[in-house]
């Protein structure tokens, strides 16, 4: 599916969030990406991925273990089917960029594929400087701004994410 030329005004973004299985960077074991054109969602992607190692550190948190991944395809087999969905966006977001950010770089490093060029914008630090909202984790900025969340979830969280970045663009809308 080809995604260029269909953003409408507001601009094209993706938001994206990842869990992983440990503390290893290139250890994704699920991806989500949520593409907004102009001021709705339009498209959203999941994928379990299966991780380079079999421990998993964090399925208390998200609830994947090895056992649900095993027989899923990697990062490398994984990505290039996702990707088209960045197609035409300007940036992506996510809550807490840097560790997003960071995972999708590492996994692509390691899958031996080129990191996606667009910037990336933080919805923690766009929750602070819009509304004031402290603590900025995503449970509470959702609360606070009436965003359902099942708090990592992948699809969830990116969904929360492209939520509140649009809850910021009305705000500023309204405040001109």
């Amino acid at each position: 599916m080809s995604y260029r030329g269909t953003g409408s005004g507001g601009g094209t973004f993706v938001a994206i969030d990842f869990e992983t299985a440990d503390q290893g960077r290139d250890s994704a074991c699920s991806v989500a990406l949520v593409r907004v054109e102009g001021d709705r969602v339009v498209a959203r992607e999941h994928r379990l991925i299966r991780p380079p190692r079999r421990e998993f550190m964090f399925t208390y948190i998200h609830g994947i273990d090895w056992e649900r991944v095993s027989r899923e395809p990697v990062f490398g087999e994984v990505w290039p089917a996702v990707a088209p969905i960045l197609e035409g966006a300007e940036f992506l977001a996510a809550h807490n960029a840097p560790f997003d950010r960071s995972v999708l770089a590492a996994c692509c490093q390691a899958a031996g594929l080129p990191t996606p060029p667009q910037p990336f914008r933080c919805t923690v630090s766009l929750a602070r400087d819009t509304w004031g909202i402290r603590p900025t984790k995503l449970p509470d900025v959702c609360s606070r701004l009436g965003i359902p969340l099942r708090h990592h979830d992948a699809l969830s969280d990116a969904e929360a994410c492209a939520r509140i970045l649009l809850e910021a663009r009305r705000h500023v809308a309204v405040a001109r």
